[in-house]
């Protein structure tokens, strides 16, 4: 009889005997396999927390005790254990998040799934707890070794140690990986810990002892292995890591061994203050397609065959990654200064080709944006150009330091932004639409948005040529679109895509908007309404021919995969006003909300971003029946283009 199905909730874990746990586990394992491999999402990280995730449930009472994981894609066996097993939809519009969500259960807590944030949450919900007389509660931050690599992990312990009256268990879940080898010298030292056979060696030795007397020696070994740990931890020299930090470590456990686990969670839950818990686990535990995957262990996956892990859904084109992979190898070729840099995502980003020809030339700072960035100012400054590629939802991370560290030291550093825009299944937290609007705020900066990849490769080489100002190039998620050649190329740079005889509407489409954006134009055509129909390649800032061009349209209509509050579209509308030109502007765009996970074609119609309901809106604009209303044919505004904006 299945064990799985009868859990509907923690404490439903409580009767069952270890010998069910363990059967559980293995359940649990056939359930991911099974139902990941039809729908895709993040499948590596979550066989590796099975044991330890039943073990946290068993101990501890989730929701009164808040779970917190670092980051969100470790949370599947979470929601099996407290009631959500269908997992039929996951990822997909009316289906279950990839990552915590409160709307789903009282037992998710934090959404947000960007890393190293998970322990400052537990500092706040601890010191709240405590602070309103819940002090019986606990906090369980589950806090993957990858993200040990950011900053805000060892701030939030240092006043986590400063403040010891409280119940807060940290565990690390050591698989040695965020999506690749996690790296740098905290991984170095962790890896020292994870495979130090004299550790392993002696506690298997004194467990086999002691279970040889039977159950009143397992009792004892029980009770002497917290006076042995610190022995055995000092003797891999393991405890040194958090010694100046004030706060009691327990480990390294073996994450798949539930009885170890069982053991050390119940040690840290009595302690009485912050408890680490060093747990050893394997990514893709008991998947051999998952272990046998060097790059990342099925970090993440398609649809694929659950027996082979082979992937089912063949992509319809080539994806905008790997284009800027092969370009960016290219251009190292020809510019010796040209470097690159990423936080943690060497593959994900399409840098894996590049380290692969100049593995001198690439810097891996771990999940750490910050300091990439702020370091990528130094590598400018000392005569390199660092080509620093993330996902566009990670660039928020680092705003800071791209305004003060890269733009004000007017240093020439390329920032490659990859799935910007709407990316879907993830959700909120990792959906790239406010890049765009923020970093535009940076001045001097400038941002290009390929339509195809004859752009791409194009405007990369040209970012990389800049020395005195930070460039952008974002780019979507998934394959390219067919290439889109222009009937124009104007002087300042701007593609001409499409032009009738009347002068209408001018449609500017940002990057693959610009497809959208000939469709809206040749809908328009047939309701006898003339479209010019522009690419900007790069966006910002607006170039002078956009600014002429509006002159002497009807309206303007901006298209952009970004919030249209401060968006492209509203730095066209300023530039046009500022240049004495009345045309109307609409901007197109995304809400400023956070857009829950469906497809990308769902959430574009939702926003109203298709070709047929554009088009209809802009015949009612050119009627005067709908706001903001075209210009009478005919009309033309004067031209005087603002200082900062002349050339």
């Amino acid at each position: 009889m299945p064990i799985l199905p009868s859990i509907t909730g923690p404490r439903d874990l409580d009767r069952l005997s270890p010998a069910q746990l363990n059967e559980l586990a293995d359940e649990i394992r056939s359930f991911l396999v099974e139902n990941v491999a039809r729908t895709g999402g993040h499948l590596g990280p979550n066989l590796g927390v099975v044991e330890l995730t039943i073990a946290l449930h068993r101990v501890f009472s989730s929701p009164d005790d808040p779970f917190i994981f670092d980051t969100g894609h470790q949370s599947y066996v979470h929601k099996l254990l407290t009631g959500r097993q269908d997992f039929s939809q996951l990822r997909s519009r009316g289906g279950l998040a990839g990552y915590p969500q409160r709307s789903e259960s009282p037992h998710d807590v934090v959404e947000s799934s960007h890393a190293s944030s998970s322990l400052s949450w537990a500092d706040g919900v601890s010191r709240a707890l405590t602070a309103t007389g819940r002090s019986d509660r606990h906090v369980i931050a589950v806090v993957g070794d990858g993200a040990l690599t950011g900053g805000m992990t060892w701030e939030a312990l240092n006043n986590i140690t400063d403040d010891n009256d409280r119940n807060l268990v940290i565990v690390v879940n050591d698989n040695g990986r965020s999506y690749a080898p996690t790296i740098g010298g905290m991984s170095r030292y962790l890896n020292r810990v994870r495979t130090a056979g004299a550790y392993r060696e002696m506690h298997r030795k004194s467990d086999r002892l002691f279970r040889t007397f039977g159950p009143f020696g397992r009792a004892l070994f029980r009770g002497v292995r917290g006076g042995t740990h610190g022995f055995l931890s000092r003797f891999t020299n393991n405890a040194a890591l958090y010694s100046n930090l004030d706060i009691k470590y327990l480990g390294p456990v073996d994450g798949h061994d539930i009885s170890a686990l069982l053991e050390t969670l119940q040690l840290a839950k009595d302690y009485g203050a912050p408890v680490i818990v060093h747990a050893i686990t394997e990514k893709g535990r008991g998947y051999q397609p998952a272990r046998d995957d060097e790059a990342d262990q099925f970090h993440a996956v398609g649809r694929i065959d659950p027996k082979t892990g082979g992937a089912l859904s063949t992509s319809s084109g080539r994806a905008w990654t790997d284009v800027f992979a092969d370009a960016l190898v290219d251009i190292g070729a020809r510019h010796e200064h040209v470097i690159a840099m990423t936080a943690a995502m060497l593959r994900p980003t399409g840098l894996a080709p590049f380290a692969e020809r100049y593995p001198d030339r690439v810097y891996d700072v771990g999940i750490a944006e910050q300091h990439a960035v702020a370091s990528a100012a130094g590598l400018a400054f000392g005569g390199l150009h660092p080509v620093v590629a993330i996902y566009a939802t990670f660039m928020n991370r680092a705003f800071d330091q791209v305004l003060m560290d890269v733009a004000l030291h007017r240093a020439g550093v390329t920032f490659v932004l990859d799935r910007a825009g709407v990316t879907g299944p993830d959700g909120p937290s990792h959906h790239g639409i406010w890049d765009l609007a923020m970093l535009q705020l940076v001045p001097g900066i400038r941002i290009a948005a390929p339509r195809d990849a004859v752009r791409l490769e194009e405007v990369l080489d040209e970012a990389v040529q800049i020395e005195d100002a930070p460039t952008v190039i974002r780019y979507p998620k998934g394959a390219v679109a067919d290439e889109i050649p222009a009937i124009e190329r104007m002087p300042d740079g701007v593609d001409v895509l499409a032009r009738d005889d009347t002068e209408d509407v001018l449609l500017v489409g940002i990057g693959p908007f610009a497809s959208l954006a000939l469709d809206v134009a040749g809908r328009l055509r047939a309701q006898g309404i003339g479209a010019t129909v522009i690419d900007p390649r790069w966006a910002i800032p607006v170039q002078a021919s956009v600014v002429q061009l509006a002159a002497r349209h009807r309206l303007v209509i901006t298209l952009e995969d970004g919030i249209r509050v401060g968006g492209i579209g509203t730095r066209v509308r300023q530039v046009l006003r500022e240049a004495g030109i009345d045309t109307a502007v609409d901007e197109l765009g995304l809400p400023d909300e956070f857009i829950d996970h469906a497809s990308r074609e769902e959430i574009l119609a939702d926003a109203g971003l298709t070709a047929a309901k554009i088009a209809h809106d802009i015949v009612a604009q050119v009627l005067g029946k709908r706001v903001p209303v075209a210009r009478q044919s005919g009309e033309t505004g004067a031209i005087e283009l603002p200082v900062h904006e002349r050339r």
